[in-house]
């Protein structure tokens, strides 16, 4: 059992990190890891349900993810060739309607001729 005057990370009491030059306390910096984990297992997984998969073999995951890197890079690097066009910095959503039709792959639920401001509402 450890004595009282040490604590559980092995300094001292009252030894930390110490204060920044501003007076606050010192920023800790956050640990970059791959991104693509945060597509996690139970994510890859509803989307195969959706597309109709019953069972998923375990070694598929990160194949699943390769993909997808891939994917996105071809989607990304083609929206920025319109935000470039207009001279703007943000990806809207019309930038990837634009693209990912360019492609072939029209995204079902955004046509412009069946969007409408306000859907019918039943009268009682």
């Amino acid at each position: 059992m450890p004595s009282p005057s040490v604590t559980q990370k092995g300094g001292p009491p009252g030894v930390g990190r110490g204060k920044s030059c501003f007076g606050g306390p010192q920023r800790t910096r956050k640990i970059k890891r791959d991104a693509i984990r945060g597509i996690t297992k139970p994510d890859i997984r509803r989307l195969a349900r959706r597309g109709g998969v019953k069972f998923i073999s375990g070694t598929i995951y990160n194949d699943i993810r390769e993909v997808l890197i891939a994917r996105l890079k071809l989607i990304i690097d083609d929206c920025i060739k319109y935000v470039d066009y207009r001279k703007a910095k943000t990806i809207t959503v019309q930038d990837v309607l634009f693209t990912v039709r360019r492609f072939g792959q029209p995204i079902y639920g955004f046509d412009p001729g069946t969007n409408t401001e306000s859907s019918p509402t039943k009268k009682r």
